[in-house]
């Protein structure tokens, strides 16, 4: 089995939505012969007997042809899995399992659990680097993962959206390959800095473990953003700063307690106590489903600030505090337009 191709970070390649042109061996890759006789086994003579198909007249032509599309796809991306003819970048970012797998995982947990509305999600802008600021609730992270999808379906430019993670992520198996995979990468400067002046989407939670693991009856209170970190990066890297505020995902896990003993034993920030977890098992940890909105605001510039600028205290203290002051506005704007927690 050929291994997949590593492609240097800074290669057009590893940032563009559309795969690039290949040589006449990997066309005929993606020309599978099945999905070349599909159609005419479909639509003209069957092949074991000679004859015109009878069409069901109940089957809608267009959920066929949708399936059709689906099952070539499905066996065009097996194919490329089989002979290797997918790339990676050097963070482990693999855009085709992303777009064809984990996007589709994710998906109907957007769609029809969650119903993320999505607002302003053209204000990330079409070309060149943006780091995104969220607010984090929720418990578990799903909101980064809301995100993702967000700026994937939404985003009229086909952008991506690379998540900075807590280094806890990283060290949990299965977990540290899928984040890599779906594009997520440690959440230091030096890391987003390089994805930023590729020109990546970049998103960051400044709350961190704290805004995750608050209290349910904080919900909504934004909690400290750290030293500004965020806001010295972007400005290195001259890219605009996208808020982004998030209702719904605080009350999916309503945390009414936290067991810091336990939490130590296990080695994890905190260990939640729910009104169903952990006193129903598994099935406590199933998210109640909320209606969520998802809001990217006003970018703010930061490309017009000398290169020294980021090494200026206050002025990395007035950018955070303009950034986090709008996420809250924008919070407390969506809730009181929201009409209930779950409609």
């Amino acid at each position: 089995m050929a291994d997949a191709k590593v492609i240097p970070f800074d290669d057009d390649r590893s940032r563009a939505r559309r795969r690039p042109a290949r040589t006449d061996d990997a066309a005929s890759v993606r020309a599978l012969p099945a999905q070349a006789q599909a159609p005419a086994q479909l639509s003209g003579d069957d092949p074991a007997t000679g004859t015109e198909p009878e069409e069901d007249p109940g089957a809608d032509p267009g959920e066929r042809g949708g399936w059709e599309r689906k099952l070539a796809s499905g066996l065009a991306f097996l194919r490329r899995r089989v002979t290797g003819d997918y790339e990676v970048d050097e963070f482990g970012y693999d855009e085709d399992l992303t777009d064809q797998v984990l996007m589709s995982l994710l998906r109907p947990v957007y769609e029809k659990y969650f119903r993320v509305e999505v607002k302003g999600v053209e204000n990330i802008p079409a070309k060149g680097g943006a780091l995104v600021v969220a607010n984090h609730s929720g418990t578990l992270p799903l909101d980064g993962l809301m995100m993702q999808v967000a700026v994937h379906d939404h985003h009229p430019a086909d952008r991506h959206l690379r998540l900075l993670a807590a280094d806890l992520v990283f060290m949990m198996p299965v977990v540290n390959e899928l984040a890599r995979k779906a594009g997520h990468t440690l959440a230091c400067g030096e890391d987003a800095e390089r994805l930023l002046r590729a020109g990546e989407i970049v998103g960051v939670m400044p709350e961190g473990f704290k805004g995750i693991g608050k209290p349910f009856a904080e919900r909504y209170k934004l909690q400290r953003f750290g030293r500004g970190g965020f806001v010295s990066t972007a400005l290195r890297a001259g890219v605009p700063i996208v808020p982004c505020s998030v209702v719904g995902a605080e009350e999916i896990y309503p945390m009414l307690g936290n067991a810091r003993t336990l939490a130590r034993l296990l080695g994890l920030p905190y260990f939640p106590l729910t009104p169903t977890f952990p006193w129903l098992g598994p099935m406590g940890a199933l998210p109640l489903p909320t209606k969520w909105t998802i809001e990217f605001g006003e970018p703010i510039h930061t490309d017009g600030y000398p290169l020294e600028a980021a090494e200026d205290p206050m002025l990395m203290f007035n950018l955070t505090d303009q950034v986090r002051e709008q996420i809250q506005h924008t919070l407390y704007k969506l809730l009181v337009q929201r009409r209930s927690v779950f409609f």
